[in-house]
């Protein structure tokens, strides 16, 4: 292993920052480090890529996660060697709740912990939620940039397709049960990295909260509705490049 840089994320940890912004797809990294002063290309490794640059006056970085939340948690776990404190992922979720339309903005105060990596860092009953400052930061912003936005639960899974095509699934019984439980109990929409987020930043104390945008809405779809799928992910790169600013200079602190 080399010493100099960190094993996955290809960084030093003289290249960390207490600031970082984390989306899922590496493509999506170097358009967020355009909102940063001074933005330059660090490191790219497996499904890391990553940024450095300045929010008022402070380092920050731009590092992709990858798909689903063993790769997620790996990043975070580096990232907090290298000195990282308050993150914010930057991702994309389906609408589970009628009112979820797409290009909504969906700022998870929790997450069900329907994935995998989380229960090698806590126990079941240990719940996956944002930081509070972290969280109301995202909600100032989405509401000062004028962003229509729903705040409360969001699933985390591990299988795309088994939410999207459960059926065809050996598993369907549960898969299609658990779902119909969530929208019973109001979970908003459906994604893959936020709850390992949360959890491994309990974990390592690292300040976490999450800004969602939302692709479709396909319990909309099954009530007719004809609603177009919307992929620019701007608004919640805004909303989250606004909220460090907001963390940075103490407003939200």
């Amino acid at each position: 292993m080399n010493e100099e840089k960190l094993f996955h994320i290809g960084i030093s940890r003289s290249q960390g920052a207490e600031y970082a912004i984390l989306p899922g797809d590496p493509g999506r990294v170097p358009k967020i480090a355009r909102y940063l002063d001074n933005a330059c290309f660090l490191a790219q490794n497996r499904e890391f890529t990553s940024y450095a640059g300045e929010l008022c006056g402070k380092r920050v970085l731009v590092m992709s996660t990858g798909i689903g939340g063993a790769s997620a948690a790996i990043a975070l776990e580096e990232l907090a060697m290298a000195g990282l404190q308050t993150a914010v992922r930057v991702g994309t979720c389906g609408g589970i709740q009628e009112k979820v339309v797409s290009g909504d903005l969906v700022i998870p105060t929790a997450a069900v912990r329907m994935e995998g990596t989380s229960k090698e860092y806590a126990p079941p009953e240990f719940p996956a939620v944002s930081d509070f400052r972290v969280t109301t930061a995202l909600v100032q912003s989405a509401k000062t940039l004028g962003y229509q936005y729903h705040t409360g639960v969001v699933q985390s899974k591990d299988s795309f397709y088994g939410q999207h095509s459960p059926e065809s699934m050996p598993v369907s019984y549960e898969l299609e049960n658990k779902w119909n439980a969530w929208k019973k109990l109001g979970v908003l929409a459906s994604e893959m990295e936020t709850a390992a987020l949360f959890t491994v930043g309990a974990v390592r104390g690292v300040r976490m909260g999450c800004v969602l945008h939302s692709l479709w809405n396909q319990e909309r779809k099954k009530l007719g509705y004809t609603d177009n799928d919307r992929f620019d992910t701007d608004m919640a790169v805004r909303t989250a490049v606004h909220a460090l600013k907001l963390l940075i200079s103490g407003e939200m602190q």
